[in-house]
């Protein structure tokens, strides 16, 4: 059974399932569905079409589902989804998709998004990201799973970060930063693979040392970049992350980071 605030207001096609709990004064309004055992806190509005999963936790003054900040947005039926597990913090805000993007924006499993954190229209964040307080994301955007951007850092519409990537605070990311590598700085340059990150996620000390010697060969060699990825194939195909981290080079349209020099 559903426990809802007395001053909360429920109005449309709102499907709440079992155990969800609703906060003083939120807003649930539109075609909104709430999955089992998700609790909503005070003051949180969430409308137009919404999907939410089971287990999310959402606190104090978090907008989900508003109209996308785009000008040429003009009303189209969009929505937002959102997995289970997730943890939305005090007043992030997720907008819905667009025509000119999928139509949707989605966040998938166990992510964290921590306070003020923002992700725009049309964005995908995939499992287990973490955005800590203030981080924005900016229209089409897609974050790969287990990606960590750090607080007040922002990223450029229609950019990419790479699963298991980490992006620093206070960071500008306006090109696209691969999977596996650290990046950082007011035009984001790369500082090498996350080597901490992937011992921690569980990834064979062969396979790091593996993204090590990719690293040095996309970025640090002086080869062009096709002849540098076909060398990768050639020489570390027997593993799945290159295998990732080749296809996100070739399929760059915004450009890759650029490496810092070796500094760091």
């Amino acid at each position: 059974m559903s426990k809802i605030h007395p001053t909360a207001l429920i109005t449309g096609n709102v499907q709440l399932d079992e155990d969800v709990e609703v906060g003083a004064y939120s807003l649930i309004s539109g075609d909104v569905i709430v999955g089992k055992g998700t609790k909503i806190g005070s003051r949180v509005s969430i409308k137009g079409r919404v999907t939410i999963g089971e287990g999310c936790r959402i606190y104090d003054g978090a907008v989900i589902g508003e109209e996308p900040q785009h000008l040429r947005y003009a009303g189209e039926e969009s929505e937002v989804l959102i997995g289970n597990r997730v943890i939305i913090r005090e007043y992030v805000t997720i907008h819905r998709g667009t025509a000119i993007g999928i139509m949707r924006t989605v966040v998938e499993d166990d992510v964290m998004l921590m306070a003020y954190a923002h992700v725009a229209h049309d964005c995908i964040v995939k499992k287990g990201v973490i955005m800590a307080n203030c981080a924005t994301l900016g229209g089409h955007v897609e974050v790969g799973e287990y990606a960590f951007i750090g607080g007040l850092s922002a990223v450029h519409q229609w950019a990419r970060v790479g699963a298991y990537a980490m992006v620093g605070g206070l960071s500008g990311v306006s090109l696209d930063i691969p999977p596996y590598t650290r990046a950082s700085g007011q035009h984001a340059l790369l500082y090498g693979i996350n080597t901490i990150g992937l011992e921690r996620r569980g990834f064979k000390k062969e396979v790091v040392n593996a993204l090590k010697r990719a690293y040095k060969i996309v970025f640090r060699s002086g080869m062009l970049r096709k002849e540098a990825t076909e060398l990768l194939l050639k020489d570390f195909g027997q593993y799945e992350e290159i295998k990732n981290l080749v296809e996100f080079i070739r399929t760059s349209r915004r450009g890759v980071a650029r490496d810092a020099g070796g500094k760091g």
